[in-house]
Formats: structure tokens, sequence, C-alpha cells
């Protein structure tokens, strides 16, 4: 009897990892992505927490790579220099000020982390950082942390380059370098013991969870190691016993042999498969439609609901990396974008990540975007602009704020609203016309075919008058004029 106990208490903190901590009613996080951490402190206490967000995706807030002065790319952010707090986002007083204030709203906290890697392995000793600590990537000297070249993985690597070279290689996709960044050597305790203190101290301060960045390029037994170090979360503004919510990057579209399924032991995954379907349908690319969507998730080969995290586009593949090609919508393509974030909110299937993005000015040689690298919006001097909101509740300084659009924040609360409700009472026209009921909650329809839509519909719900709350706005008794 005392066994069989032993081994459900296991398996239950195992599971507790897939639980984002949202309080209840709260279904859907945002990626804030590359906010300064004052902005993201205002937004948790004046829009998030107003309108049912369960918590806000941050950048990567430990200290980084400068690359470029004053252009500097989006991705130096994924360049670790060591496990201070200070960033182009903000100070560690800033962090800790955006923490306490989101979460006493109610508006929980997870840190992007990135303990794959350090920085590019041609980054010399006169390469700046963002708190300005010594480093030398090419002799593997981080002494803010500290690492030396012991703590890395070129030693194990088989490619010739250093480099991964094939993604059918598993030993190389978890040993060699990512695009040159130096690989951490995360089978050695100390590396380990380092990059939990790192994030036990982000715990500490009251971060929820965390998203696990290049969680492909590690051996899942390593990532398990460090995971069962973290300690629980903050009981100030968490239950006892409650454990850091964990999701992890691993682009599996099919064809490698890394997949999603070896990593759930440690949390769930980021299910990359549901952006690149869902545009294509969007798209109607291949043939595909709308109708085909009546068995959404399992069964279009996606991992189980309750080990996915689901987005139609993230930071990465909305710039044509990651994974999904041409066919992930953005913010770009506004009216098909809307629908497909629409659908992910009102369909069940997984759990929600909506993306909050900022414009760059695109320009395309051979139907690559060159200017895929641009970083925030910045003034002269480098530092990222502050995000104004406008009379309209738009943003301005070129932040797009996705969450802000009328359509995504309803669907949001929608979201929330049908919580738990039965996925039900499907219709479809055979083309790209569908609509489904959550229960007796909520009921959404699709017109993407290029005719009027008219028809009564069983919509499972009681007998009222209703908003449409993504073309218009319930204010009172009375829903606003209709419009796109």
């Amino acid at each position: 009897m005392g066994v069989r106990f032993l081994l459900l208490f296991i398996v239950g903190l195992c599971r507790a990892q897939y639980d984002p901590n949202t309080r209840p009613g709260r279904t859907s996080i945002v990626h804030l992505f590359e906010w300064r951490w004052a902005d993201i402190a205002l937004e948790c206490e004046r829009y998030l927490a107003p309108n049912g967000f369960g918590g806000v995706q941050i950048s990567p807030p430990n200290e980084n790579l400068v690359i470029g002065d004053p252009s500097r790319p989006w991705w130096e952010r994924y360049q670790p220099v060591s496990y201070k707090l200070c960033t182009r986002s903000g100070n560690e007083t800033e962090f800790r000020d955006m923490v306490t204030r989101c979460n006493n709203v109610g508006v929980y906290v997870y840190a992007d982390a990135v303990i794959n890697h350090m920085c590019g392995g041609n980054a010399g000793a006169g390469n700046h950082s963002t708190c300005g600590s010594f480093f030398n990537a090419k002799t593997k000297e981080f002494p803010a942390v500290p690492y030396s070249a012991w703590d890395f993985n070129d030693a194990k690597c088989k490619s010739r380059s250093g480099d991964i070279e094939d993604y059918r290689d598993l030993s190389q996709v978890r040993n060699c370098r990512l695009v040159n960044l130096l690989d951490l050597a995360l089978e050695k305790n100390y590396v380990r013991s380092r990059i939990t203190e790192y994030m036990n101290y982000l715990i500490d301060i009251g971060v929820a969870g965390f998203r696990i960045d290049a969680a492909k390029h590690m051996w899942p037994g390593d990532v398990k190691a460090v995971l069962e170090e973290l300690k629980d979360l903050n009981r100030k503004w968490f239950p006892a016993g409650a454990k850091p919510f964990i999701y992890q990057e691993v682009i599996d579209l099919g064809g490698e042999p890394i997949t999603d399924s070896q990593y759930f032991g440690n949390g769930r995954v980021t299910e990359f498969k549901y952006g690149a379907k869902l545009g294509t349908v969007m798209r109607k690319w291949n043939g595909e439609k709308m109708a085909y969507l009546k068995n959404w998730g399992e069964g279009w080969g996606f991992v189980p609901s309750d080990t996915a995290l689901v987005f139609v586009d993230n930071h990465d593949n909305q710039r044509g990396h990651g994974a999904g090609g041409a066919s992930i919508l953005t913010f770009w393509d506004a009216r098909l974008y809307k629908m497909a974030v629409g659908f992910m909110l009102a369909h069940p299937y997984g759990f929600t990540r909506v993306m909050s993005s900022y414009r760059w000015p695109r320009y395309f040689q051979n139907g690559v975007d060159i200017n895929n690298w641009v970083g925030p919006p910045s003034n002269s001097d480098g530092s990222t602009k502050s995000v104004p909101i406008n009379p309209d509740t738009t943003c301005g300084n070129d932040w797009v704020c996705e969450h802000r659009w009328r359509q995504i924040r309803n669907m949001v609360i929608f979201r929330n609203v049908v919580d738990g409700q039965p996925f039900s009472n499907w219709w479809d026209n055979g083309s790209n016309q569908v609509a489904f009921g959550r229960g007796n909650r909520g009921f959404i329809a699709f017109n993407n075919d290029d005719w009027y839509m008219n028809v009564n519909l069983q919509t499972g719900l009681p007998a009222g008058t209703y908003c449409d709350v993504i073309s218009g706005q319930k204010e009172g008794n009375t829903s606003t004029p209709n419009d796109s």
C-alpha cells in the first residue's frame, strides 16, 4: 500500500508541471515579445487582468551578448553571457517590480529560459554584454556564472564543423552547437547546479513557470534532472506545493528521430504542427478546407491536448525561422490571422498562447525577408522604446499589440467563459463555412468562403438574444455595430 502511495505521489509531482497555475477562469497567456519590464507591469494592471488573461510570457531576463550598436537584432536575447538579471527590457529592480505587480493582479509571469547554450563561439573578449560582465566565448570563459571550457560539449560533438549538420543524427542535435552557440554540458552536476540556481532565483522572485528554449537540443533526462531541483512556487502568490509550469520548445514536424513524446515526462511541449496546419487550412492550400477541422487536435496527429501548448504563430516562425514555413499566419495577414486565433481560442484543444508583436521594415529577396533580424522598436541609442497606448486602445511606436485587437481580446474572454464545456453542435457546408458550440455557454461561426453565409443552426444555447463579440462589442444590453 505504501509503495502504491509513493508511485501516485511521484506521478502527481510530474503532472504538476503541466499546470499553468493561472487563476480559475483564466485560460490563456500572451507573449509580450521584447517588451520592457516597466511596460509589462503597466499592461498587467491596466489591460491583461481586466480582460481575463492568465499570464504573460516574457523575453529571456538574463544578461546577453550585445550584437551591433545601435541596431541590435532580436535574437541577441538568446545568446546568454551570465544569469544576472539585466537586459534591454530592464534591470533586476524593474524585473522584481514587474513580477510583483503582475502577480498582485493575478497575471502570472513565465520566463523564457535559455539553458541549452551560452553565446556564439566567435564572440571574443572585446564584445559587450548587457550588464557589462567580462566573457570570452572563444576561450569559453564566463566568469560571471562561472563557466569554463570544461562545461561545454565540444569534445562530445562528432560533426566536422562543431555545429549541427544532420538533424537525423540524434547525438549531433543534442551535443553539437546550434548555429555556433556554445552547447552546455547538462549531464554535469556543476552545470545543472548553476542553471537550477538561476531558475530558483526567478521562482523566489515570483515567476510561475518557464518556457524551455531549445529543449530539443538537450537530452530529456538532463532537462528532467534540472527540473527536479526546482523549488515550489512562491507562497506569497501560489498555494503550498505548487510547481512551476513547464513548456518545452520541441520542433517536431515529423521525419526526425527527436519527437515531442520524448519530452512529455518533463512538462508540456510547444505543438508547432498546430500553427503550420491551421495556416494551411485558412489559406486553402493543398485542397485543405475548414470543414476538415471537425476532428481538430489529436485527430490531426497532434500531441495529446493536456501536453500541448498551442499558438498560431510565435516570435520565430512569424519571421520565417523555426517551423511552419510560409503557411504561418501573422499580423501581416490580419483577416485570416484573426480568424485563426479566434478558432484556436474557441476550440478546446491545448493550452493557448496569444502572440503580441512589433512591426519591422520587411524587405524580400528571393522570397526571404532579409530584415527578419530587426530588433524591437528602439531609440537612437539602441534602447527599447516604450509601449504608448493610443486613444483607441491600440499601441504606438510600431508595437502591434495583437492581444489588444477587439476580436482577439474578446475571444480570450470567450475561452474563459466556455472553459470545461464540451465541443458540440458542429456544422459545416463541406467547404469553408463552419460553426460549433461549447456546451451551453458559447457558439461561434466562421465564413472563409467567397460567398454569403445564410443558414439556421442549432447552437445549444439557452433561448435569448446574443451579441456577436467578434464583429462588435457588448455594451450593456446592446451590441455595437459590426465592423471588420
